[in-house]
């Protein structure tokens, strides 16, 4: 597969020659400073594609050309929108970028309630705690009906059995701070948020309050009406997908469970089945991120890969650890749930040129102090690329497939 890092542009800490050190071919990125709802012009793209160019690097996915919320909830101007959208994918087109990652996960990107989980080694890692996002949920957001939602929340077999996350979220109100209620509003809405084109930034005054104004454009939305609302999306930029050769791959919801009252449908087989079946043109496929499916403990995710993967454009390589209780983290790349060894043999038998990227990474060895992007540091992707590399070119041996390390004779 072709080694991939996601990079947040010109003013990313991490600069394009560092990663070309470090035996990136590939880059993902996006054009941060366009506004969402607004079309991303030739002029921007080229000066983009260039600069990565100019690195001997090719800008391969953009994760993620939005797609803003009005075109999931289904507001008024979302065939506005979406005639947006189609002139954005026609001008990444002319300047030769066919991949499209993006979500249609309603309000918020992905969730966490930790970005420095302390791990055995001293590392430290993202990590999801029920009892605080109901917390969070519950006494933060005061979202109408949460208190009685997670009276009734059931984790999968398997995990967390006999667990009250309600009661659990009651004991910590009665041992909360208003400074670990900020951390928690900052984990979960501004830093885990506000590095992507989003809908939330670290300059909002009152997060809390936008994020709810986001909740209620969603109210009387269930599964069924989310999943019109993508398919109804899907079938109208089809055409130009097929016109100039784009290739649409949805992200799985991060964490795949249903949270804060809102329809999440694209977290399970059945999920990702019902939306490539829903619109079955080529064009219409998967982001498989083995790290996102692996947070379900109801998800096999080996089988998935096996099921999806000719329908899958881009490889997200990462792996989650689900604690006996249910809660979560990421895991190292040769641990966890999700087998990233027999994840490569899958997809370098389907694709070896599929475009792969290594995800989170543990924050370690100083990654801590240079202001990094939540889950997005340097050393550790850098050491989660060396094991994921050590085991494309174990898989490449064994398929007969010739391996070459970028930047080497041989």
């Amino acid at each position: 597969m072709e080694r991939t890092w996601r990079w947040f542009g010109k003013n990313d800490k991490i600069t394009l020659a560092m990663l070309k050190q470090i035996g990136v071919e590939g880059i993902v990125t996006a054009l941060h400073d366009v506004p969402l709802g607004e079309v991303w012009t030739r002029e921007k793209i080229r000066d983009l594609k260039e600069y990565i160019e100019s690195y001997g690097m090719r800008w391969s996915v953009v994760e993620s050309l939005p797609v803003v919320e009005t075109i999931k909830y289904g507001g008024p101007d979302r065939d506005e929108q979406i005639e947006v959208y189609k002139e954005s994918l026609r001008n990444l087109s002319a300047e030769g970028i066919h991949t499209i990652c993006y979500n249609f996960m309603p309000v918020l990107d992905w969730a966490r309630t930790d970005l420095l989980h302390e791990n055995p080694n001293g590392s430290s890692n993202l990590y999801f705690n029920y009892a605080e996002f109901a917390y969070f949920d519950i006494y933060i957001l005061k979202r109408a009906g949460a208190r009685e939602e997670w009276a009734k929340f059931v984790f999968p077999a398997g995990v967390g059995e006999g667990r009250n996350v309600l009661a659990e979220a009651d004991e910590l109100a009665k041992t909360m701070t208003p400074e670990k209620e900020h951390q928690l509003v900052e984990t979960i809405i501004i830093k885990t948020q506000g590095f992507v084109s989003g809908n939330f930034s670290e300059n909002d005054e009152a997060p809390i309050q936008k994020f709810r104004d986001f909740l209620d454009l969603y109210k009387g939305i269930d599964k069924a009406q989310l999943r019109a609302n993508m398919k109804y999306f899907l079938e109208a930029i089809m055409p130009t997908c097929e016109e100039c050769g784009m290739n649409m791959c949805v992200h799985p919801d991060d964490p795949p469970i249903e949270i804060l009252g809102l329809p999440r449908i694209v977290r399970t087989e059945e999920d990702i089945q019902w939306f490539l079946d829903a619109v079955p043109n080529p064009h219409n496929g998967l982001t498989f991120c083995a790290g996102s499916l692996s947070a379900g403990a109801y998800n096999n995710v080996v089988e998935m890969a096996r099921k999806f993967a000719p329908r899958t454009h881009f490889v997200h390589l990462r792996s989650c650890h689900i604690f006996p209780n249910g809660d979560f983290t990421e895991a190292s790349h040769l641990g966890g749930r999700a087998d990233i060894v027999e994840l490569a043999r899958i997809f370098e038998k389907e694709n070896p040129a599929l475009p792969m990227r290594v995800d989170h990474g543990m924050t370690m060895l100083g990654d801590e102090t240079k202001g990094y992007n939540a889950g997005y540091s340097f050393l550790g992707r850098m050491f989660a690329l060396g094991q994921v590399q050590g085991i494309l070119a174990t898989v490449d041996r064994e398929l007969g497939i010739a391996y070459k390390q970028p930047g080497f004779f041989d």
